[in-house]
């Protein structure tokens, strides 16, 4: 990060061909939060939040440190970068404390400079810094009238998120109700500041699509593509972390909706003829982005290849012109099931009536996820079921959305429809009378090896619709005609 002078604010950036993030864009969530808390019937006067950073960890018994990524709760209120801090905030006033780790000396041995509690104060933009050991007795100073830990269920992971503590805190009267629910949701809703760092990771992660769709070629190997673009978005964009898991699977593998773990490391060989699911995002000062492709290997579409793509296609871009604030997601799922059964039915994949494919949920036959998530510090971000929201849905498909809620302007979310052969699942399908009666089984044994195709893209809800955050070509003939150029202009074939 760069440091503040006299009247310029501190900004983080990795490089003058980087994006610059101010972090004021810290100190308007903090003002954010502070305003929930003042209207929030039973926060006292004189109450501060209290929040605890992500901890150094190492490897298992070994002296091998994890490369550390911030949590992301506190990277929404602080932006800070190292481990083993705590923060806490005024509620009435909205004044900022860091508390910073005092480092023993032989860390400037191993590790680097020590730096005095006023770097962390001009570095991060703060009112007051001091380190943590002095924590209890800076707070008994301040005499809040209640600490306001962070405690509550992520309703994607179903973990339950860390309140503070520290020697002492049973000296001081906490509360673990009223910050959850409150930081939760200006987390849901995104400030002009964390859409421009988002618009910025989806510009690199799209770029980085691009330059693998523009090199691959039969022989390689999938987690060669992995590679290539975690090579991109770190040289290019700084993105030294990825959002998740890279998902990159070929032929038969892109049925796997998770494919890239440690049982399947990205380590098929791609065959001439493949369909390619590539699932990707960078991530850029702790804000992510999540992409996913499909695309054949060698550039071209077989028949079967462009009706499934364009049946995805249609659902993608179906939803991308219904949503707007006051839509429902769950609505927004079932639109684009319907609109991807019309073009299989077309196909010859299945038949009958749409209505009634609706009724008897066949589309969780072919789309067994949720159509999308939201997104911010974390790639499924939080606040999908609040409480006293719209509860998740039992319905197959419907039950795996990780928000039902209806749209508003600020939020950003994925919109990604797949359709996927996958074999137990289509197995179990054959055997239910209410779902194979809709299922041409001579047509779709020919795709039992084809794997999967998933249209994923990043946007924002807007005032009056969306903007669409991700650039690759998403077209039959964008696809075709990008790496029909890109392979006339390579020195790699």
């Amino acid at each position: 990060m760069t440091m503040a002078s006299a009247t310029v604010k501190p900004v983080f950036d990795r490089g003058s061909h980087t994006l610059t993030v101010s972090v004021e864009l810290f100190a308007t969530n903090r003002r954010r939060l502070c305003e929930r808390l003042r209207a929030k019937d039973g926060v006292p006067k004189g109450a501060m939040v209290l929040l605890q950073g992500g901890e150094q960890k190492q490897r298992y018994c070994t002296d091998t440190d994890e490369v550390f990524r911030q949590e992301s709760y506190f990277h929404w209120t602080f932006g800070v970068t190292e481990a083993d801090f705590y923060g806490a905030i005024d509620v009435d006033t909205g004044k900022a404390i860091l508390f910073p780790p005092k480092l023993p000396d032989s860390y400037a041995v191993w590790m680097g400079k020590l730096h005095p509690e006023d770097h962390f104060k001009e570095k991060y933009g703060v009112d007051e810094c001091r380190w943590s050991s002095e924590i209890k007795e800076v707070l008994k100073e301040k005499n809040p009238s209640i600490l306001l830990l962070l405690k509550g269920v992520n309703t994607d992971s179903g973990h339950t998120s860390r309140a503070a503590a520290f020697d002492g805190i049973h000296e001081f009267k906490t509360d673990t109700t009223f910050l959850h629910p409150e930081i939760s949701e200006c987390r849901v809703i995104k400030t002009p500041q964390e859409l421009e760092v988002m618009r910025y990771v989806n510009k690199i992660s799209s770029d980085a699509h691009k330059e693998i769709m523009a090199k691959i070629k039969p022989g390689d190997k999938e987690y060669q593509m992995e590679s290539l673009f975690q090579h991109y978005c770190y040289t290019n964009g700084g993105c030294r972390h990825v959002s998740y898991t890279c998902v990159c699977g070929s032929g038969e593998n892109g049925a796997i909706l998770h494919y890239g773990h440690a049982g399947a490391p990205n380590e098929k060989t791609i065959n001439d003829g493949d369909m390619c699911l590539f699932d990707m995002g960078g991530e850029y000062y702790c804000y992510t982005s999540d992409i996913t492709c499909s695309f054949p290997v060698n550039g071209k579409f077989t028949a079967d290849q462009k009706m499934v793509y364009e049946a995805v296609y249609k659902a993608s871009r179906a939803v991308m012109k219904a949503v707007k604030p006051g839509v429902s997601w769950p609505d927004m799922h079932t639109l684009s099931e319907r609109e991807m059964l019309q073009a299989l039915k077309e196909g010859g994949l299945v038949q009958g009536d749409i209505d009634e494919m609706m009724k008897a949920r066949l589309g969780a036959v072919f789309m067994p996820h949720g159509l999308g998530h939201f997104m911010g510090c974390d790639v499924h971000d939080v606040g999908g079921y609040p409480e006293g929201g719209p509860e998740r849905s039992s319905e197959p498909g419907l039950r795996s959305l990780r928000t039902a809620r209806t749209l508003e302007e600020g939020m950003v979310l994925t919109i990604e429809p797949g359709c996927y052969f996958i074999a137990p699942v289509l197995e179990s399908a054959y055997q239910d009378p209410q779902l194979s009666r809709f299922l041409c089984r001579e047509a779709l044994s020919r795709f039992m090896n084809f794997g999967g195709v998933r249209i994923e893209d990043d946007i924002a809800i807007t005032s009056d619709g969306m903007e669409l955050l991700t650039c690759v070509p998403r077209t039959v003939d964008e696809i075709e005609a990008f790496m029909a150029k890109a392979r006339q202009e390579s020195t790699y074939l």
